[in-house]
Order: structure tokens, then C-alpha cells, then sequence
């Protein structure tokens, strides 16, 4: 089960499960005042019992003189219960009994286990209801994704074969007439178009778990240089020193083309793009427009610009949680936006 996936059942479920939880509660509340009042009712009638046949097990019984505050067969409750019954051979004494709190409390107790008990057994089957629910609702849904998936990989697969006879094509037809600018924006753009490509297939799988030892400065310095051909009125500096990372190479790879590319295409005119390392933490500072909500943009479709889909930070954070890289965004309006690449983690220590 795939995380998005994971999480709609989870909500599927917990929503489920609480409402019935909430109405189990209301249930079982309603009953044990019920069962309350009848345990009231029942020490009562007890007590007349007593007070009719003295077969008194349990209760105290005294006699009292008769009053008019003292009334007849109610019951009182101030700390014990007690009741006032008439003595058929006495009209000015009245007989008072008397059930202790503390017989009163362990009947209350008993019913609260009684009660208790029943709402964990139901509780147990409204979460067993509750999870069948959720995977009844996931179904349908799993079913739209999984067409939506193969829909995708269908056209990244037919992709393959026109990509791979421009490659070849535009190889010989460079070494026919040799180097030329416009040959080199075709190339650029064909990177471009297997960057969206492996960012789509980032987007339908997990990320390869193998991990590779790589200077963090030569794959910088690379993606440099295929960034100034795109962008080439923009001024791109680095200085990480000799960093060595241990991790999955083409995810890193994956998480700076997007980043750079960003910093690129959202930037101004002659802007600046500023790589630099410290303390484990990589900045990538831009001089671009900047980003208004920068805790939304990693939510899939987020955007803010007409240009793109959408996809390329959430799958930049997907990848950097799964490598166990922090990342973070501070931005100012027309001002630029910084990236913080926390890689404690997967910088090779010395040994």
C-alpha cells in the first residue's frame, strides 16, 4: 500500500471509527445512568422491605420522632440513603433505615466494570466494522489510481522510442556539420524532456534503496553546467568543498535538477544562484521572484506559477524523506528564495 493510499484509509478508518466510538460513548452513558437509578430504585425497595417484614440484611434501622420534614417512603440521599416507613403500633415515631454509601459504591462499581467490559467488546467490533468500511471505501479509489498509473507508464514508455531516435539522429547529424549553438539547445531540450520523464517515474514508485560513495562537488558542478546552457543569463556559483556523500545517487541527482532548475526559471533577469555548503547544511539561495505560501509548496498540484504541474517539490520531498535529508524554505517576495539541505545523514564520515 502506497503512502497516499496508506493515508486514505487511515482517515477512512479513524473517521468511521470515531463516529461509532462517539455513539457507542453516548450509548453506554445513557445505560449506566439507567442501571443507576435502577440500583437507587432497588436499595428502596430494600429498604421497605425491611421496614415491613424486618428482614433487615445489610441496612441499619433506628426510630426516629415524627415530623413534618420527615416524609414517609422517599428516598434521601446525603452521604447513606436513608427512608422514614410508619410504625403501624406508634403514630408518633417513624422508623428510619438506613443503606450504607459504601454498599452503594461497590454495586456502582460493579456496573462500571460490567459497563467497561461491554464497550471494549463493542469498541473491538466497531473498529473490526470500521476497517472493513475502509477498505470498501479504498477500493474503488485504489482501482482509479492503479489506471491512472499504468495510463502514465503506457505514455513514458511510448515516449522511449521517439526520445531514443532523436538522441541517435541528433548525434549524427552533429557529427556531420560538428558543434552549433542550436544543436546544443536541441540536446538541452531533450534533457529536459527525460528530467519530466524520470520525475514521472520518481513520482509512481519508491526510490532505489542502493547506496553509492560520490563527491557532492562533481555532481554539483555538473548540474551547473547544464543548467548555464538553459539558463544563460543567469550567474550560477558553488562552493561545497570536498564533501563525499553516501546515498542513492540518482535521487540526489534527481532532488538538485529540480532545485536548480527552479532557481533558474523563476529567477530574474541576470539573476543569481548561490550553492554553497556549511556545518552539513547545503543553501541554494536565488535572487527570483520568491514564493508566497512556502509551507504549501510541497503538496502535490501545488503551484504558483502557469508554467509546470505541479509535481516537482513534492517529488523533491518525497525523495529528500526518503533519503533522510531535511529540507526547508525561507522566501521573500520579489526578493528570492532560500533552500536549507540538511545532509548530516548522508555525508560519509571520516574514518
Amino acid at each position: 500500500m502506497k503512502t497516499y493510499e496508506l493515508e486514505s484509509f487511515l482517515k477512512s478508518f479513524l473517521i468511521f471509527f470515531i463516529l461509532l466510538e462517539v455513539l457507542l460513548a453516548i450509548n453506554f452513558w445513557h445505560e449506566y445512568q439507567v442501571k443507576k437509578l435502577e440500583i437507587e430504585d432497588k436499595i428502596h425497595i430494600e429498604m421497605k422491605l425491611c421496614a415491613y417484614t424486618l428482614q433487615c440484611e445489610g441496612v441499619t434501622t433506628d426510630f426516629v420522632d415524627k415530623e413534618k420534614d420527615k416524609e414517609e417512603n422517599i428516598l434521601y440521599k446525603s452521604g447513606d440513603f436513608y427512608s422514614f416507613f410508619k410504625i403501624p403500633t406508634a403514630d408518633k415515631y417513624l422508623m428510619k433505615v438506613v443503606y450504607p454509601q459504601e454498599k452503594f459504591m461497590y454495586r456502582v462499581t460493579r456496573l462500571e466494570e460490567k459497563i467497561k467490559r461491554k464497550f471494549f467488546l463493542y469498541s473491538l467490533f466497531a473498529a473490526l466494522v470500521s476497517f472493513l468500511f475502509a477498505i470498501y471505501a479504498l477500493t474503488p479509489l485504489r482501482k482509479a489510481l492503479r489506471l491512472n498509473e499504468e495510463f502514465v507508464k503506457d505514455i513514458l514508455h511510448d515516449f522511449n522510442t521517439p526520445i531514443s531516435s532523436m538522441k541517435v539522429n541528433l548525434s549524427l547529424f552533429k557529427r556531420e556539420i560538428g558543434k552549433n549553438v542550436k544543436i546544443e539547445r536541441l540536446e538541452n531540450n531533450i534533457e529536459s524532456i527525460l528530467a519530466l520523464q524520470n520525475n514521472l517515474q520518481v513520482f509512481l514508485k519508491e526510490t532505489p534503496t542502493q547506496s553509492e560513495q560520490f563527491a557532492l562537488e562533481g555532481i554539483i558542478q555538473n548540474r551547473i553546467t547544464y543548467f548555464k546552457t538553459l539558463y544563460a543569463d543567469i550567474d550560477y556559483r558553488c562552493d561545497v568543498g570536498t564533501v563525499v556523500l553516501d546515498t542513492n545517487k540518482d535521487a540526489f541527482i534527481r532532488i538538485v535538477d529540480n532545485l536548480l532548475s527552479n532557481a533558474g526559471k523563476y529567477n530574474r533577469a541576470e539573476g543569481e544562484v548561490h550553492i554553497h555548503l556549511k556545518d552539513g547544511v547545503l543553501f541554494i539561495e536565488d535572487t527570483g521572484k520568491g514564493i508566497k505560501n512556502p509551507s504549501k509548496v510541497f503538496k502535490r498540484y501545488y503551484k504558483e506559477q502557469d508554467r509546470g504541474i505541479g509535481i516537482g517539490l513534492h517529488i523533491v520531498k518525497k525523495l529528500c524523506d526518503e533519503l533522510g535529508v531535511v529540507i526547508e524554505i525561507i522566501s521573500t517576495l520579489h526578493k528570492g528564495t532560500t533552500i536549507r539541505l540538511t545532509l548530516s545523514k548522508i555525508i560519509k564520515k571520516n574514518t
